[in-house]
């Protein structure tokens, strides 16, 4: 029988899709209200691998990350989806989304990404939420599984992870 141990906290990952920085930068703020100091951030990358988003946000999308300093316990994953909905609700436009506000967390293993969408891979967590094990790390780096999404399997995307998962190494050895 395996002994039972609380697990450790995980780094907050925050994923943008937007087209306006001003977009951009109040949700920052917003989500900075709730969780404190950002320790990381990608690049501004373009958003190009699927045209989901287009109808609602209009073309040239943009895609950034970030990462918090503190960490969190894993279970809070599922309220923070539904705090990331409402930031998204109340920066919405005429009904239409000005960001896509996708949180997820990272540790030594995995990142999880929550989703209210349900899928065959995916895990119920309670309120209308899942999570899904996007990234893994196998052999020095993040691999992506069957199910991930074409733009987190980019060269970009996995950099980032990689380096957030130093910097959450680093955290928790202390």
């Amino acid at each position: 029988m395996g002994k039972i141990a609380p697990a450790k906290p995980v780094k907050l990952i925050i994923g943008f899709i937007f087209k306006e920085k001003k977009c951009l930068a109040k949700a920052k703020t917003l989500l900075i209200k709730h969780f404190g100091r950002i320790d990381s951030e990608s690049r501004i990358m373009p958003f190009t691998s699927t045209p989901y988003y287009r109808d609602e946000f209009g073309q040239a999308l943009k895609r950034v990350f970030i990462s918090f300093k503190k960490l969190i316990p894993a279970q809070q994953i599922a309220a923070i989806k539904i705090l990331t909905n409402k930031i998204e609700k109340k920066l919405s436009s005429a009904d239409k989304r000005t960001v896509n506000i996708d949180p997820g967390y990272l540790n030594s293993a995995k990142l999880v990404l929550a989703s209210t969408k349900d899928y065959v891979h995916r895990i119920y967590l309670g309120k209308g939420i899942y999570a899904e094990i996007t990234l893994f790390f196998q052999d020095k780096t993040f691999r992506p599984g069957q199910w991930t999404y074409p733009d987190y399997r980019s060269v970009d995307y996995i950099a980032f992870f990689n380096r957030i998962r130093e910097v959450y190494n680093a955290q928790t050895k202390k």
